[in-house]
């Protein structure tokens, strides 16, 4: 724990360093597609240089001077599964973002879409020292939450304070300088299997760059597709990508719950492939230009020419009608939502005052997937767009680069994390002893 809590720093501080330069690449690695965005900062002197969390909030104005996208290659499930292949889509978009943007780039950001997440809620309650409320107490009640075993060969990807209550006034979101005598913290945490960050990070070192920060991609297409009241009153962003969905809830600006399903637009293809024995290529084709998941009475007579380059003058004059494009697509469409369906209830999601469901990413445009999703997931379903930033060329603004553009966002205005407070030294020993008398207990 101790080791990541220290990189983790590691890596705030170099994006701190890469942001007073005044440029960072943000690198968005799919299943799909691997895009990478340049972003220019201006207004980095208004990053002060006291120590702590004040350098870190307060936005920064930031326009985006180069982008590139590249077909992915070597990555299943969001995780990165042939490292070479990866290390070349890698490179060929950020050269070609480096060329767009006239200037070279060491460092990147980094957000990724598998990795099995879980999502914890911990509490956390220290008695006040003084009445006034600390930069100090703060970490003391960070570090009291009681952090859960989580596993062998998992890491701590996000733990965000996303309630601080002082003396029963509950809801503050910065509790410093406000008088009281306990303060107690709610901490979302969301851990995610260890191999696929080192992979992950081994790959961008290969590249001859430096990994200033990771997100998950649930979290940062959240932070890019839903609107402020969305998440201030709670709502749920699906992240329809090529290998894997991603699901995130947000409550009062800050994610409380995360999670994936293997499943994405890219099983939908396989699933044309195999039904009208096509390559892939052109059932991503045919997908792309004629899919959808609700038949009509015109499409039994809307015919669509497979084509092909077989040689085998019959197979490639094959026609197809609609109705039975969507006869394969709808049934693999609706196992997804199912799943995402199921993850939502874990998570408890029909508490929620707001239930607005949000759905981008680039398997959210297949036509009638709106009305099919509220159908399986519940009344208030509307398909999200990132917002706009600024520089950002219109190839790169559908929701397909949700993920890409939160994660501008996520570099700009990073929200307070767990590593950007002094965590007491004294809590060190404590937490390894506490583990040590567990396995003592469990052992003998």
């Amino acid at each position: 724990m101790i080791e990541l809590y220290e990189s983790q720093r590691a890596m705030r501080n170099m994006r701190r360093a890469a942001m007073q330069r005044g440029v960072v690449a943000v690198l968005d690695v799919g299943t799909s597609k691997i895009a990478c965005l340049v972003l220019r900062f201006d207004g980095t002197d208004r990053l002060s240089e006291t120590d702590g969390i004040g350098t870190m909030a307060g936005q920064v104005g930031f326009r985006v001077i180069g982008a590139a996208t590249t077909r992915s290659r070597g990555v299943r499930f969001g995780e990165i599964e042939a490292m070479q292949e990866t290390e070349r889509a890698i490179r060929t978009a950020v050269q070609a973002a480096q060329k767009m943007a006239n200037i070279r780039v060491d460092h990147v950001i980094a957000c990724f879409s598998g990795a099995s997440p879980r999502s914890y809620g911990l509490a956390g309650l220290v008695e006040l020292e003084a009445e006034v409320v600390s930069e100090q107490d703060v970490s003391r009640v960070l570090s009291a939450c009681d952090v859960p075993d989580y596993g062998d060969g998992r890491e701590v990807l996000h733990a965000q304070p996303v309630n601080f209550a002082l003396d029963h006034r509950s809801g503050l979101i910065d509790p410093r300088g406000q008088i009281g005598h306990e303060l107690s913290t709610d901490m979302h945490m969301l851990t995610v299997d260890g191999i696929a960050i080192q992979n992950l990070a081994h790959c961008v070192k290969r590249c001859d760059l430096e990994l200033a920060g990771l997100a998950s991609s649930a979290y940062v297409s959240g932070i890019a597709s839903l609107v402020e009241d969305e998440q201030e009153l709670g709502a749920a962003c699906i992240d329809l990508g090529g290998g894997s969905a991603g699901v995130s809830i947000f409550m009062k600006k800050h994610m409380i719950f995360a999670d994936s399903v293997r499943m994405g637009g890219d099983h939908v293809t396989s699933d044309i492939s195999m039904g009208l024995q096509v390559p892939t290529a052109t059932a991503e084709r045919i997908k792309t230009f004629y899919g959808g998941v609700v038949a009509t009475g015109m499409d039994d007579r809307e015919m669509i020419e497979i084509g092909g380059d077989t040689g085998d003058y019959e197979h490639d004059r094959r026609t197809v009608s609609r109705a039975e494009l969507i006869g394969i697509m709808r049934p693999r469409v609706e196992e997804i939502l199912e799943e995402v369906r199921a993850r939502l209830d874990a998570a408890g999601f029909e508490h929620l005052p707001s239930q607005q469901i949000v759905l981008t990413g680039g398997g959210s445009q297949i036509p009638g997937l709106d009305g099919l999703a509220s159908k399986i997931l519940g009344q208030q379903v509307r398909l999200g767009r990132p917002l706009r930033v600024h520089g950002l060329p219109q190839a790169a603004t559908g929701a397909g680069f949700a993920s890409a553009v939160g994660m501008c966002l996520f570099a700009a205005n990073p929200q307070d994390e767990w590593w950007d407070f002094e965590i007491p030294v004294d809590r060190y020993p404590a937490r390894s002893l506490k583990r040590a008398v567990k396995w003592f207990k469990d052992n003998w």
